[in-house]
């Protein structure tokens, strides 16, 4: 990131425009925790750290306690909780109010090819629609190119609990140098095949043929967040579950 601002903002604060980025192109992108109240003012909805990213033009709140708040653009965990007539009601978290996931929105779905998706199945989805004032709406398409991009019904693996601040360091698109996780790296130059999904809702999912494989992966991702491990410190972490597993 081009700039980590050290400051800590409060819900309703006032943040002083200089922070702002500004680019003659590229808009404002807003991340999770700030709420655009027109014409130009921007709030915080939680406490945390606020992080600036020039790059980008984009901010956001850094947080890890607290209810997980949904912002468009967030790739989330689900578990469907209700199908209704055209869509289903997913659960992102204990405190946050279902989401919608309209049947069709998944894809090349048709009414006769759509998923049948039964009551705690999970899938892993893009908040399209985030607004304060109505449930927020899902999708499992990307709406562009009508691909899924990896979203879509999770099956089989295991879902693990990590703090919100963890789960978006995972997500950075270089998490290993901005986020500095390098667990996951390291567990597969350890020889450990797995897939993960990551959502934003502070769920990891774990996958793989193994059953052992799968809990030292949750384990080693559990411990690092829970512990604040650093880069060599998730290393030896890796080394010695590997070492116990086998």
């Amino acid at each position: 990131m081009s700039t980590e601002s050290p400051l800590v903002v409060l819900p309703g604060e006032t943040i002083d425009p200089s922070l702002i980025p500004t680019h003659k192109k590229n808009p404002l992108r807003l991340g999770p925790g700030l709420r655009h109240i027109p014409p130009s003012e921007i709030v915080p909805t939680v406490a945390g750290q606020l992080v600036v990213d020039h790059r980008k033009t984009s901010m956001w709140i850094e947080y890890n306690g607290g209810r997980y708040i949904p912002s468009q653009g967030d790739l989330i965990i689900g578990q469907i909780a209700r199908s209704a007539t055209d869509f289903y009601y997913v659960s992102l978290s204990p405190y946050t109010p279902n989401a919608t996931l309209p049947h069709l929105a998944f894809e090349s779905a048709t009414k006769k090819t759509r998923p049948q998706l039964a009551s705690g199945e999970l899938v892993y989805a893009r908040v399209s629609l985030a607004n304060r004032h109505m449930d927020p709406e899902l999708e499992c398409v990307n709406s562009s190119t009508g691909k899924a991009d990896g979203l879509g019904p999770l099956k089989d693996g295991m879902v693990f609990d990590v703090s919100l601040g963890f789960a978006r360091r995972l997500l950075m698109a270089k998490s290993r140098e901005e986020g500095k996780v390098e667990v996951l790296e390291a567990l597969g130059e350890e020889g450990l095949a797995f897939e993960t999904a990551v959502g934003r809702n502070g769920k990891v999912w774990v996958c793989s043929e193994s059953v052992k494989t799968v809990v030292v992966v949750g384990r080693a991702l559990r411990e690092t967040d829970e512990k604040g491990l650093g880069v060599e410190a998730q290393r030896k972490l890796v080394k010695k579950l590997v070492r116990e597993m086998r």
